[in-house]
């Protein structure tokens, strides 16, 4: 069983405004994966979720890309005094632990590394790590890393 599967199931039932199902399967999702995917969150099929979603909390206006793979204990999403949430590029890796975090654009093919509190905007190919999270590396490729 995969959270994923089951968020892309409650994301069909609320565009048809199915009442009450979408609320009842991201409860589920959040009890049984400990994982929060909002049934409003257009995630991706290919998404893979470390460990199956463990402590994975992605904010419902964000946007992912393609082949994209997040490692547990992540956090992708808003500030409190900021509107906006991340928007991140395809085939990007986020390690365990990693923050991401107000209105910014990860590149693609973007490697950030365990515990990385990203807050900046990240250019496409780079390798990021740190507190605050800084580009170490840049014209990196994902398969190097992961």
């Amino acid at each position: 069983m995969n959270p994923v599967i089951i968020q892309r199931l409650s994301f069909k039932c609320y565009k048809y405004n199915i009442p009450l199902i979408p609320k009842l399967l991201s409860l589920f999702i959040r009890l049984i994966f400990n994982c929060y995917l909002s049934e409003k969150s257009n995630i991706p099929k290919d998404l893979i979720l470390g460990y199956g979603g463990l402590s994975i909390v992605i904010h419902e206006r964000t946007r992912i890309g393609l082949d994209c793979h997040i490692d547990q204990c992540v956090t992708i999403g808003g500030t409190s005094k900021v509107y906006e949430v991340p928007i991140i590029g395809d085939s990007v890796y986020v390690g365990a632990g990693a923050k991401i975090l107000g209105n910014i654009t990860i590149g693609s093919n973007v490697v950030i590394g365990a515990n990385a509190v990203v807050i900046h905007n990240i250019p496409d190919n780079s390798l990021v790590v740190g507190v605050p999270g800084k580009v170490v590396k840049s014209n990196i490729k994902k398969e190097d890393y992961v």
